[in-house]
């Protein structure tokens, strides 16, 4: 199935859009961390990668966040090495304690928002004091959500995406740019 993924990309990846260039993702991050840095500077947030879309917008945020604040990760998914979502996979939880802490989320994209309320959900439950939400792409689309993103890098249409975290049957994550499939 691998090889057979693998192919699959590499002509995903010739015929591709690209929707914004490394450049424009590059000044994407530099805005979330201004707004990230004047919202949590003073907060001793807890910043939370969710993986595995995540490790790649917030390994590009977390050194334009000059202030003291404490990392680990989380990993739930809805995809899998699909291209729709299912029901919620919790794989990995946080680490450390999040009873009285504020919160931050970095993920790599904002679609239906399922997978992100169930997160938020469940840092609520778990007695975080407030939880924020960061993702590089967020969809322009209707969603069976009423939650908001607190700090959105790029907004893009209703495609099917990859590059800089988003997959493409797990493959194409580290893309220098945002790319739609075409005719998805």
């Amino acid at each position: 199935m691998t090889s057979e993924y693998l192919e699959e990309s590499k002509q995903v990846m010739k015929e591709a859009d690209l929707l914004h260039g490394r450049e424009e993702v590059e000044a994407a991050f530099d805005r979330m961390a201004e707004q990230i840095t004047a919202e949590l500077a003073d907060k001793n947030p807890l910043v939370l990668c969710v993986m595995t879309g995540g490790v790649i917008p917030a390994g590009m945020l977390l050194p334009r966040l000059d202030f003291p604040l404490m990392t680990d990760y989380i990993h739930a998914t809805r995809y899998g090495h699909n291209t729709e979502g299912g029901s919620l996979d919790w794989i990995v939880k946080s680490h450390k304690p999040l009873k009285g802490r504020v919160v931050l989320l970095i993920d790599d994209v904002f679609d239906e928002g399922l997978t992100l309320e169930a997160i938020v959900h469940d840092c609520k439950q778990a007695g975080a004091a407030q939880v924020y939400s960061a993702v590089l792409v967020e969809k322009i689309r209707s969603r069976p959500t009423g939650l908001k993103v607190d700090f959105v890098g790029l907004q893009v249409g209703d495609r099917y995406l990859f590059g800089y975290g988003m997959d493409y049957k797990g493959y194409l994550r580290n893309a220098a740019g945002i790319y739609a499939v075409k005719g998805m």
